[in-house]
This record gives structure tokens, sequence and C-alpha cells, in this order.
């Protein structure tokens, strides 16, 4: 048996754990005791249940593998004092809890962009002009930042709309910002890749701003790589050979969805709806 024969891909849980925990219940799933499990970002918030998340894909070891996403970092400035809890946040149990050291250094040591089996997983986006390489080094560029003793103070600085594009010549720390805004928050961009972030609804026909996955030139289509990612609700699932979505807005009542790695077999559950779309 090949190494991605058991592996599933899950999308946006945010604190969904109930959602979760019933995915995992699937006989496909639970009958594969060598299940492994690749989570697309956004573990926490805005769910009810951040903390219970992050304690049952800690539990699972080697087993998970989750990337960043923009609320991921967010707990994270939350927990450096760098950012404040906004209205519908639901992590203060996450900052509460116990264990809350051992989460929070556990999740800064997570990765930014993961590539196996010719899957690539980040979290939102990846830049038209970057490949499979550039952008492995990019993320590892960002996280030897999060992982290092001043990590605090390097999360501060990456905080930031501009620079909105990418360019060769960058340094410091808006190089750092560019590359975590690429790889957690991007949707939208315009040809030449200047990235849009006010733009969070469904693509729609614009002369201005095309989806980063159809902006033209894109170099990681050389390497024959299927980009996997979340973040993008209202474009929901997306399925095609060079690029997959797997947020389908489990917070917002849609569904929580995972992919199998081997064949891009479907699991979907239906979740509850815990927050309205005019509270984002």
């Amino acid at each position: 048996m090949n190494g991605q024969s058991n592996v599933w891909i899950v999308g946006d849980v945010q604190g969904c754990c109930g959602s979760l925990r019933e995915l995992l219940a699937q006989p496909d799933i639970a009958q594969d005791s060598d299940a492994r499990f690749w989570f697309a970002g956004d573990l926490v918030n805005r769910g009810p249940q951040s903390l219970e998340t992050l304690n049952l894909i800690h539990g699972m070891g080697g087993r998970a593998v989750a990337v960043l996403g923009n609320h991921d970092l967010h707990l994270l400035a939350v927990a450096a004092g760098i950012k404040k809890p906004g209205k519908s946040d639901t992590i203060a149990e996450v900052l509460d809890a116990p264990n809350a050291d051992e989460l929070v250094d556990w999740l800064r040591h997570r990765p930014l962009a993961h590539y196996e089996h010719g899957h690539l997983m980040v979290h939102a986006g990846i830049p038209a002009a970057w490949n499979l390489d550039k952008t492995l080094a990019l993320a590892a560029e960002v996280e030897a930042v999060l992982r290092s003793p001043d990590w605090k103070s390097g999360l501060q600085k990456m905080y930031g709309n501009e620079p909105a594009g990418w360019n060769d010549e960058l340094s410091g720390d808006d190089r750092l910002r560019v590359i975590i805004n690429a790889l957690t928050r991007m949707r939208m961009c315009t040809s030449q890749g200047r990235m849009d972030f006010g733009y969070k609804h469904a693509p729609m026909q614009d002369n201005q701003l095309v989806p980063w996955f159809d902006a033209p030139g894109r170099a990681i289509l050389r390497d024959s790589v299927t980009v996997v990612f979340g973040h993008w609700s209202t474009l929901g699932l997306l399925v095609r050979p060079d690029v997959v979505c797997l947020d389908t807005g489990c917070i917002w009542g849609g569904k929580l969805t995972a992919l199998r790695l081997r064949d891009h077999k479907l699991l979907q559950i239906d979740c509850e709806q815990h927050q309205k779309p005019g509270d984002a």
C-alpha cells in the first residue's frame, strides 16, 4: 500500500469539533487505523469548540499535518499580545486553557505549506511567479521566524496589506509579509499578481481581478502539482486537476469536507450554522 492511500485532506474546521468528530466517525475513515489527515488551515475561531479542536488534532501526533491559516495566526497574535480579540472570536477558551502554552507552541511550529504525493497544501493561495520549490522555500522563511525565540516580534511585523505583490527583490519585513499574505489570505489578484484583500465573494467576471488559481503564467503548473487549499467559503468546493478548494463553509451552516488523496473521493458532513455572514 503506497503512502497516499490513506491520507484524507480536511477543509477549514474553524472550531467546529462536533462536525470534525462526525467526519472522523465515517466508516471510510473510522475503519482505517492507518488513516492520516492533512488540515488545510483555520483549525480554530468562530466555531464553538476551538479548544477541543486543537486538542483533538494535536493529540493525533504524527498522523496529522496542519498548515497555518489566517485564523490560526490570529490566535497566535492574540496570545502574543499583538492583536485584540475580535467580536466574533471564539479563542478565549484556548488562551485560558491549562495547556494553553503547549497548544500555542505546537501551533507556531506548524508549516505554511506541505507537499507530498503530487499535492501541495496551503491555506489560501500561491502567486503565479512561484513554482513548487519556491513556494516551499518561501514558506520555510516564515516558519523559521514563527519557530524562533523572538517569534512575537517577528509576527508583529507581518501584519499589513502592503506590499500587495511578489517581487524577488523584496527583503526583510516586506518579504515576510507578502509570503504570509499569499499563503494565508489571498483570493483574487490582478493579472499582474497584485493581491486584492477586500474581495471575499465568489469569483465573478471582472475586468480587473481574477482568482489566484486562474492568474496567467502560473509557474507551478509546470511542476504537475495539485494545489489544495481552503480559506474561500464563498467559492466552495472546487475540484480540478490543478487545484482543489475544500472550504465549504462549515461555520456558516455549510459542510465540512474531506478528500481522499489517492482518488479524490469526497466525504461531507452537514454542519450546524454557528456564524452568520454579517458577523464576519
